[in-house]
């Protein structure tokens, strides 16, 4: 289940999970769902039990495992078929295909290892949990890229200068379109599931097993071009292709290192900041930080509230300013919300000044 924190005033915080009843309410702000919340919580009331606090994590895990466990029989089988048509016909092309199917299969071993990680408590030396064991597993994914784009590269300059008959072209052909086709469907289904549960490394293992597609198209046009006496067809679509599995590195990269950097799409920041302009008894927002721990996203918030209040009555606004951000901001699972009676300077980006008499 989900979890949110509030700190206020001096620094005082406690937890406060969400039950599974999260997804009825609709985004925080309107005076509709802020009747219906409050209705939900009288008839269901918060869990403060420590293991419904990995639920959500457990769930996204599972979901992320069964991908995994469907990505690695479809490419074990493809390689497998690929491989025995390798025996027949002696296509060089065809058995680097069928490396790139084996190693992509074996990249759910870091990936699932990170997912079980994932499931585990947060504890005093790990106090955010081990849901970033899915970053180190996307930089293991990115590296098995490029070994892919360097593994291709070699076997199609070696092939250019060391040109080799192929025979049985037609099965060469048939294997290539059957890898195509796994891989794209592999791509598809991790890229996919990766996106709705928010893990960066199942997306990057989704990229690279579309840079083994492509590496079957090249086997593909390469027996195209062997069946009308050009030798050199194949050697140089598979550089073309090494070219197309870069920029594929490139992107895979690129979002495995936002990820280690703490980056979220700005577009969340701002429906955060306007959910909580919504919440009664907010009269101002400063500074709201994001970042994804896993699949899953915590968030820490500054609201000014009017100095008048009593401890109590602002305790009751920063909880509603909590329950609107998790409420609004998809896979967001907890919230830190610090309050103030000032703003900190004309900067509405800049922290809260926080009092301490």
């Amino acid at each position: 289940m989900d979890s949110g924190e509030h700190s206020h005033g001096h620094g005082h915080g406690h937890d406060h999970e969400h039950g599974p009843h999260r997804e009825e309410h609709g985004h925080g702000g309107s005076r509709w769902s802020r009747l219906r919340h409050q209705f939900g919580h009288m008839v269901t009331p918060h869990s403060h039990e420590a293991r419904d606090k990995v639920d959500s994590a457990m769930e996204t895990s599972r979901e992320g495992m069964r991908t995994l466990w469907l990505s690695l029989a479809v490419l074990g089988a493809t390689a497998v078929v690929q491989a025995v048509i390798v025996a027949l016909s002696g296509s060089v092309a065809l058995l680097g295909d069928a490396i790139h199917n084996f190693a992509d299969a074996l990249t759910a071993v870091p990936l699932g290892i990170a997912f079980v990680l994932g499931r585990r408590a947060a504890n005093r030396r790990y106090t955010y949990g081990y849901g970033r064991a899915e970053d180190l597993a996307g930089i293991a994914i990115v590296l098995t890229i490029a070994a892919s784009s360097a593994a291709a590269a070699y076997e199609a300059i070696d092939r250019l200068l060391n040109p080799r008959d192929v025979t049985h072209l037609w099965a060469v052909a048939v294997a290539a379109v059957a890898g195509f086709i796994g891989n794209e469907w592999v791509a598809r289904y991790r890229i996919r599931t990766g996106r709705r549960i928010g893990s960066a490394a199942l997306v990057a293992d989704g990229l690279h097993a579309r840079t083994d597609g492509f590496t079957s198209l090249a086997v593909l046009l390469g027996a195209g071009g062997a069946a009308i006496g050009w030798r050199w067809a194949d050697p140089v679509v598979g550089l073309l292709i090494t070219l197309a599995i870069l920029a594929v590195l490139k992107d895979a990269a690129r979002e495995v290192y936002r990820r280690l950097m703490d980056s979220v799409d700005p577009e969340l920041v701002v429906a955060a900041e306007t959910a909580l302009r919504e919440v009664d008894g907010v009269l101002d927002v400063g500074q709201v930080r994001m970042r994804w721990i896993g699949h899953s996203l915590r968030a820490e918030a500054d609201i000014v509230v009017d100095p008048h209040q009593t401890v109590v009555q602002a305790h009751a606004v920063a909880v509603n300013a909590e329950h609107a951000l998790i409420h609004t901001i998809p896979r967001l699972t907890a919230a830190t919300v610090h309050t103030d009676h000032i703003t900190h300077g004309s900067d509405p980006h800049a922290p809260l000044a926080h009092h301490t008499g």
